[in-house]
């Protein structure tokens, strides 16, 4: 493997972070606190792609450490700390904050995850 692999890799984690904002924003848009509150169906969809977010984050961090550690901008430690508590604590999920991450916190992200992309493009020019 060569350093544009790797690269590569590192930047297929960042395109699966966003395809899955990308999702979850397509599943609330349009949609109250009060009808994602009623919505099991949404509220897992939404869950599981956060699940993905955060799983990406956690496999970014571990395996290319220093590449993630030049863009702090980026929360991978908190993305992997969301993930662990949706993934380990199930039964007792805080849609509250759920919801407000999508609302707030997920738009942050994608800019931050755009951010990076394009960092990365303008680097290989």
């Amino acid at each position: 493997m060569n350093a544009n692999d790797t690269k590569l890799r590192q930047l297929d984690y960042v395109e699966h972070m966003l395809e899955a904002i990308r999702l979850v924003r397509s599943y609330v848009k349009g949609m109250s606190r009060d009808a994602f509150f009623a919505d099991k169906k949404t509220q897992q969809a939404v869950v599981l792609n956060i699940l993905i977010i955060g799983e990406a984050a956690a496999q970014t961090a571990k395996e290319y450490p220093e590449w993630a550690n030049r863009h702090p901008e980026v929360p991978w430690r908190a993305m992997r700390g969301m993930r662990n508590r949706l993934a380990h604590g199930y039964f007792d999920i805080n849609l509250e904050l759920v919801w407000d991450t999508v609302q707030g916190p997920l738009l942050e992200l994608r800019s931050q995850l755009l951010g990076v992309l394009s960092e990365e493009s303008a680097a290989k020019k």
